[in-house]
This record gives structure tokens, sequence and C-alpha cells, in this order.
């Protein structure tokens, strides 16, 4: 049993250090994120969410120290992980009560995702925001993928602020933060519909001090109509999403 977990720490070891020794471009990443050593799971999810594509988009390069807001599960915990390489970090950020949701489910995936130092750059950190306790301007990249709806809708638009004040905090002068959200419609009941408007966003990342740099339609559908919950059977994995990299000023 020892041997077998030996083995499978020398690979992913040997993964991790084929990125990092390389340029990082998508074709690389993308050849990484197709090996067998990564949870099938995570596979079965890159065509919808195109990671090697988007951590291209946001300009994640080895070396670099990553934060994963609201991780869950840590499926981009991972393609960070390989993203930056041996000498890059990762930081994976859960609140307790994301831990605990569906009988600890993100919590039980997280723990064996790490299992036995498989990515032994990722640092978990299992608090709210407010208590990371890491140094203002120590991360160079932060993502959070499918979570800002919640925040917003869920708590309102001054605690959404607060949360990407508290990112903005932590960048480095000139850092990035990756916003992916479901896309929703003016008017409509985005709540419920676990979606968000656009334009709320970019209203909230400007009060927070961030530039919006770029936007992309990489994870664009134009056959989801805003109108389902983004759990329907028929539309789960491929909601319409908006990408944005958002910049602190240097």
């Amino acid at each position: 049993m020892r041997a077998t977990a030996a083995c499978t720490t020398v690979l992913a070891l040997a993964l991790l250090a084929g990125i990092g020794a390389r340029a990082g471009d998508s074709g690389d990443l993308a050849r990484a994120l197709a090996s067998p050593e990564r949870p099938e799971a995570d596979r079965s999810r890159d065509a919808g969410r195109r990671p090697a594509d988007v951590i291209a988009f946001l300009g994640v390069a080895p070396g670099m120290t990553a934060l994963d807001l609201i991780a869950a599960g840590g499926y981009y915990t991972e393609v960070l992980s390989l993203a930056v390489g041996p000498e890059g970090r990762v930081y994976a950020q859960n609140p307790p009560f994301v831990l605990k949701y569906r009988d600890g489910a993100n919590d039980k995936a997280l723990t064996a995702r790490l299992a036995g130092d498989r990515l032994e750059n990722v640092e978990r950190l299992d608090r709210d925001l407010a208590d990371l306790e890491l140094a203002p301007g120590s991360i160079d990249v932060a993502i959070t993928a499918l979570n800002f709806h919640d925040v917003y809708n869920g708590r309102g638009p001054e605690v959404a602020e607060a949360f990407l004040a508290a990112v903005y905090r932590l960048l480095e002068p000139g850092g990035l933060l990756g916003l992916i959200d479901h896309a929703g419609t003016p008017g409509a009941d985005n709540e419920d519909l676990h979606r968000i408007e656009e334009g709320l966003v970019d209203a909230a990342v400007r009060a927070a001090g961030f530039g919006i740099e770029a936007k992309s339609d990489l994870l664009r559908n134009p056959d989801d109509d805003h109108t389902r919950n983004v759990f329907d059977p028929e539309i789960r994995g491929r909601t319409d999403r908006f990408l944005m990299r958002l910049r602190k000023p240097r």
C-alpha cells in the first residue's frame, strides 16, 4: 500500500515538474490535464469548462502564487496546481459552511484530492475570507468560479463588494482576479436560478477598485436562454457563462 502511495506521489510530482519547466502555454497544460493521474470526474467536466484556455486567458504562469476562492471540491485548485508548477503555490479556500454543505461532500472531495500530498504545492485554508491570515499583496492571481452569484444574491451587494475588496487587498499590485459565473437576465429571479446579471458584477468589481481588463467568450453558450435553473439536467454543465479578467492597478 505504501509503495502504491509513493508511486502516485512520484507521478504527481513528475507531472508538476513537467509543467513548471515549460512555458505554461495552453497546449502544455491541456496535455497535463488529460493525464490519467487526474481524476476522471474532473476530466469529464473539462469540455464545458475549458480549463487550459481559461488559465491561458488569465495569464497564470509557473511560479505564481494563486488563490482558489470558494474552492469547493477543488476542481480549479488542481488546475492551478498544475499551471503554477512545483515552484508555485496554491491556496484552496473554503468557508466552513461550504465544507458542511450536502453532508460534507466538498470536504470529502477536497480531502481525497489532496490525500498523500498528491498536490504538494497546495495548502487548504478552511476559513472565511476575512480570516485567512495571508499577507496583503501576497497573491499573484485569484479565481472564483461559479460562486459570486451566491455571494451577491444571497447576502446582498454590500457583502459582495466587501468580498471583492478583501480579494483586492490580498492581490499584489497588478495582480489578477478571474471571475466566472452563470449569466442571468435583468428582471428574472436570478437568485432562484443561481445566476447573476453581468452588469451587476461589472458595477461591483469597479466599486471594489478593480479594472475590467478583458472579457472572454470562451464559456459562452447561445443555446442557454437564461430561463432554467443551472442545476436543470437539460443545461447543467453547459450554461452560458461570462469570464472576466480583473486587474488590481499597479
